[in-house]
């Protein structure tokens, strides 16, 4: 279990997770997020296969597309 409130749910070479990634290090969130590996997750593998990239906090998720004041806003409402 991860002590992160925030999941980023992704796989490898995805090229949207790592755009979504870089949203997140670039608000400062480097240190409060965890990535998910969907591949290795077979209920994250069956909910996001189609989705991701996706930010999950409890039961709120962001879903792509989003940018950087998209996410300030769903982080102020998740928070």
């Amino acid at each position: 279990m991860t002590s992160h409130s925030l999941v980023l749910y992704s796989t490898w070479g995805c090229h949207l997770c790592e755009q979504a990634e870089q949203l997140l290090v670039a608000a400062g969130l480097a240190q409060q997020f965890s990535v998910v590996d969907i591949v290795d997750d077979e209920h994250a593998f069956a909910r996001y296969r189609v989705m991701i990239p996706v930010l999950r906090n409890g039961d709120n998720e962001l879903c792509w597309p989003f940018d950087a004041a998209q996410l300030a806003t769903w982080l102020k409402d998740v928070r």
